[in-house]
């Protein structure tokens, strides 16, 4: 399983690429020094456009900028005041001042920068069939993503959103009454302060199984649910939230550790679950076959190991087909 401890869009780091952070620098340089020649003022606009981030860091970088004017001048004063106890020579005292008037500049912006770094935040990040990645976002939330799937962040300071386009994600999520964090999906939104969930998207519906704390599903209209530890919900395609019942959050996110774990689950479902973790469909034939109930564990990297199983566990066969699908069917 590959992990990530910074948080990737789909090409470059988004917060750790230091190559346009690097650039940005650069440019914010040039346009300290006085006003830019229009050729190199035409260069920056287009760099700028060129992608959202960089117009991020290089606004970043204009805000740290600013908080230097915030910093009280009393405090470098206050510096170049003479040693009652020990008189220093006038240029070594003044480079000491100055110096250390730097160091309190450069811990004040840090600051500055780590706030709002915390505060704001943008990035994306998708995984690949059969990729599986950890990642911490700034505010300190652990998210785990299973194959196949994209995600989008947007941290402002009233408020930390998620939008899940496709996938699945575990959620643990650091506590923060002032700012809530909403995972919104096609069709509804799940809110919460602070706890463990996870949210997949399938193209019918999303499902919501909660391991720790509780959440708020909230589908079209009044249409909502409140769950607690070891219940589920799901918002169908029309929005409505279905009633809290008990799930057994283990099993569901079992795929944390490259597991996929049925109890007592109808094959159609089984193949439904399968299908996620294959390049090519897998199909069952409805009416007997898809009515027969599996209870196993298979591993979800090896997919193909279950088709081979399947024959000695339930009445079937498997049919493979010429473009490279599969077909369950009943004996």
């Amino acid at each position: 399983m590959s992990q990530a401890n910074v948080f990737m869009n789909q090409d470059a780091c988004l917060c750790g690429d230091d190559a346009v952070r690097d650039q940005a620098a650069r440019w914010f340089a040039r346009t300290r020094d006085g006003v830019l020649a229009a050729e190199a003022q035409a260069q920056l606009d287009a760099w700028l456009a060129q992608h959202p981030q960089h117009q991020h860091e290089y606004d970043l970088l204009a805000r740290l900028w600013g908080a230097a004017d915030a910093l009280p001048r009393t405090r470098l004063e206050a510096l170049c005041q003479a040693d009652p106890v020990r008189q220093l020579p006038r240029r070594r005292f003044i480079q000491q001042a100055l110096a250390a008037g730097v160091a309190a500049a450069a811990v004040g912006l840090g600051w500055f920068g780590w706030q709002y770094h915390q505060l704001n935040y943008q990035g994306q990040l998708q995984t690949a069939l059969g990729e599986r990645r950890q990642l911490e976002l700034p505010d300190g939330s652990q998210l785990e993503l299973n194959g196949r799937t994209r995600v989008k962040v947007d941290f402002s300071a009233g408020q930390r959103r998620i939008e899940l386009a496709a996938g699945e994600v575990m959620f643990s999520v650091a506590h923060d009454t002032a700012r809530p964090f909403v995972v919104s999906t096609s069709n509804g939104s799940v809110t919460v302060t602070g706890t463990r969930f996870d949210v997949r998207l399938d193209p019918d519906r999303t499902r919501v199984a909660v391991e720790q704390g509780s959440v708020r599903v909230q589908g079209s209209g009044a249409s909502q649910a409140l769950l607690t530890a070891g219940l589920g919900s799901q918002i169908d395609a029309q929005g409505k939230v279905a009633e809290p019942y008990a799930v057994d959050a283990a099993a569901l996110t079992a795929w944390r550790k490259g597991k996929l774990v049925f109890n007592d689950v109808p094959l159609s479902e089984v193949v439904e679950e399968v299908s996620r973790y294959r390049a090519q469909p897998l199909r069952v034939a409805p009416g007997k076959a898809a009515a027969l109930r599996l209870s196993s564990t298979f591993s979800s990297d090896d997919t193909d190991a279950l088709l081979r199983a399947l024959p000695s566990i339930l009445p079937v066969v498997i049919k493979a087909h010429a473009d490279g699908s599969s077909e369950i069917i009943s004996k």
